[in-house]
């Protein structure tokens, strides 16, 4: 008791400026004891989320930010296909039973986790699985047998209440030859509908009324008769709730587009769909799924070889496909620049005529990147390939024009590009020559098959045609590095002059009939005269081919 009464005299001598002062820093070491070890636990699994983030090319706040706010999005029965080479076949997908282990990919993230797989009714969750291997599956290994990563989403009911807005859909209608719309996120696609639904959040703090857009995806906006034939898409947004179910999900973006139109017309194959095809897909390096509308089975076939060099998975044909296909990233309608033509400086990774062509020599396995070098091989003769045109446009002496050829020293091919022709074996031929020419028409698109710096020769009809066959031919020759010559026929050299007499407008007044209209001028040049040519005046352009080989 004695020692209390001390204690409590000691502490009654203290004062009170010391006594606060001992509280203070009693406090303060407290308070730096706690952070210090509540900062082992937080460091380390920060550490950890950015390793994760930057695995998957992910800034590491977004990946903190994703952990606190993660949205999940609708129900899915995550059904997915493998790729292959067999169009518009079954789906052929992996059966797992429920609960057991996948791969669930965080659609806002990109991020793929390890997770139970939860149980949708009695139903089997169906997978495919594909591993992603970049560049090398280009067109060289178009016939792969990867299989796409599931996508196997949790149930709408856990979304998370604080979602950010998807983007939205950026839909383009000022080009001049297509409309485009681009969107990323949960995009949500019907082929049979003819929908394709870009997924929002249903709750966000200050919801926009959905908006939509139509279009019809096909790369000849001005022609309205041919439009109207091109089947509409619907592009529009919708909230999780009023979207539809996915019945299949994908990790791979989807381009849609259609095939419809001037489809069957070689040139018209090539520039209002292969080219702008290539220009809007080829930045996948195959990891896209090719969606056609207005599609045509023979077509798919026929360029088979370029398609599958494009896209290593299963062709959709859009118009009866019924499932709901999920993607992450979409386009509907192809990027067209002009007729025959890629404008690098808009066409993504800077592509060209030139890559096209390289392309199109990877996808038809085409041995020859160059022509013959007459300085280097005076001992070889070069080969000039002779377009044949059986019906409009014929070249009427053509075995004149051969025995011509031979004798300036080449060897001569002649060919013709038919509806039917198999299109990898008139590549190798056409691949095999040095010089290729014919009269201006849809036979030249074969042009793309012709190894670069090799001769294009485009005789032109009587008719004022110049400018037609520089925009179709002779430009997109030069963008692709070929050395192109250009032969204007004069009036003795057309056979309208068995039609027409010589003081009529068709010699006299070629502009007047342009001023008809299309069909007035093509019924007269196009369709009417055939061509025989004046040998001694064209000898110069052979000889001048030859000189360009050396």
């Amino acid at each position: 008791m004695g020692n209390e009464k001390e204690l409590g005299r000691n502490v009654g001598r203290i004062e009170p400026r010391s006594l606060s002062l001992g509280l203070l820093v009693g406090f303060f070491l407290a308070l730096f004891t706690y952070i210090s070890m509540f900062d082992r636990y937080v460091t380390p699994l920060l550490t950890v989320e950015s390793r994760v983030a930057s695995a998957y090319g992910v800034p590491s706040s977004l990946m903190v930010e994703h952990k606190m706010n993660s949205p999940q999005l609708g129900p899915r029965n995550a059904e997915e296909e493998k790729p292959g080479s067999d169009l518009f076949k079954k789906n052929d997908a992996i059966k797992v039973q429920p609960n057991s282990s996948s791969i669930i990919h965080d659609a806002s993230s990109g991020r793929l986790d390890a997770s139970s797989t939860p149980q949708l009714g009695n139903e089997n969750i169906r997978e495919d699985r594909h591993e992603k291997d970049g560049d090398k599956n280009s067109s060289t290994s178009r016939d792969s047998t990867q299989k796409e990563d599931i996508i196997n989403p949790k149930q709408l009911g856990e979304r998370s209440a604080d979602v950010k807005p998807q983007r939205k859909p950026i839909c383009d209608f000022s080009g001049r030859r297509s409309d485009v719309c681009k969107m990323e996120g949960d995009v949500r696609i019907h082929g049979k509908s003819s929908s394709v639904v870009l997924v929002t959040s249903n709750q966000m703090r200050n919801p926009e009324p959905n908006e939509s857009w139509r279009l019809r995806p096909y790369t000849r906006k001005s022609h309205k008769i041919v439009m109207k034939k091109i089947r509409e898409v619907s592009v529009k947004m919708s909230n999780s709730i009023d979207a539809p179910r996915c019945t299949l999900n994908h990790s791979i973006p989807a381009v849609v587009f259609a095939v419809g139109g001037y489809t069957g017309n070689i040139y018209h194959d090539y520039t209002d769909a292969l080219v702008p095809l290539f220009i809007t897909s080829r930045q996948f390096n195959g990891g896209v799924q090719l969606l056609i509308t207005n599609t045509q089975l023979w077509w798919v076939h026929k360029y088979r070889h370029v398609l599958k060099s494009l896209s290593r998975y299963e062709i959709i044909d859009f118009d009866n496909d019924d499932q709901v296909r999920c993607y992450p990233h979409a386009i509907v309608g192809l990027e067209s620049h002009e007729d025959m033509a890629i404008d690098p400086s808009r066409a993504p990774n800077g592509y060209s005529m030139v890559d096209f062509t390289k392309f199109l020599r990877g996808a038809y396995s085409l041995d020859r990147d160059s022509p013959i070098k007459m300085g280097e091989h005076p001992e070889k003769k070069p080969r000039l390939v002779i377009i044949d045109r059986h019906r409009t446009r014929r070249l009427t002496n053509t075995e004149e024009i051969v025995k011509m050829a031979e004798e300036l020293g080449y060897e001569v091919l002649r060919a013709e590009a038919k509806f039917g022709t198999e299109v990898a074996e008139f590549a190798r031929l056409i691949n095999s020559c040095d010089v290729m020419m014919g009269v201006h028409g849809a036979g030249l698109t074969n042009l793309v098959f012709l190894p670069t710096n090799a001769v294009i020769i485009q005789v032109v009809p009587w008719g004022r045609l110049e400018g037609i066959a520089k925009c179709d031919f002779g430009d997109p020759a030069r963008n692709m590095k070929l050395q192109y010559l250009e032969y204007s026929i004069g009036e003795e050299e057309s056979t309208l002059i068995d039609l027409y007499p010589r003081d009529h407008p068709v010699f006299k007044d070629p502009m007047s009939v342009h001023r008809q209209g299309w069909t007035a001028m093509g019924k007269v040049y196009l369709v009417e005269q055939n061509v025989k040519l004046d040998l001694p005046r064209f000898r110069p352009v052979l000889l001048k081919a030859l000189e360009l080989l050396h």
